[in-house]
């Protein structure tokens, strides 16, 4: 499996983006779908999460501000983000967690988008 992770770009603080992340290639189960971010000098951080049964979860500091969803088949997950902040700027990656049969899992990574926002 393979993602790609598209979207980002140059945005004046306060403004929105939405980050898609397709997937290509088949699986037999998805787990979860993750957005990460990584920030210069900063460690890579989960930002949200979403598991097949349509759960969700959020860091702390975009809690209420970023969404994230996906389409029916999971070939696409989305990351909306709004009222963006100076320190949302980084590479946003996807990362899917599932597995190809019963004994092979496997855990992708998408080559990240980057999302500057500028004050």
């Amino acid at each position: 499996v393979q993602l790609q992770a598209s979207g980002g770009g140059l945005v004046q603080a306060g403004g929105s983006l939405r980050l898609s992340c397709a997937r290509s290639g088949s699986l037999l189960k998805i787990d979860t779908v993750d957005w990460y971010r990584q920030a210069p000098g900063k460690q890579r951080e989960v930002v949200a999460s979403i598991t097949s049964g349509g759960s969700t979860s959020y860091a702390e500091s975009i809690k209420d501000r970023f969404t994230i969803s996906r389409d029916n088949d999971w070939t696409v997950t989305y990351l909306q983000m709004t009222s963006l902040k100076s320190d949302d700027s980084a590479v946003y990656y996807c990362r899917i967690q599932g597995a190809y049969d019963p004994w092979t899992p496997t855990d992708a990574w998408g080559q990240g988008t980057l999302v500057t926002v500028s004050s």
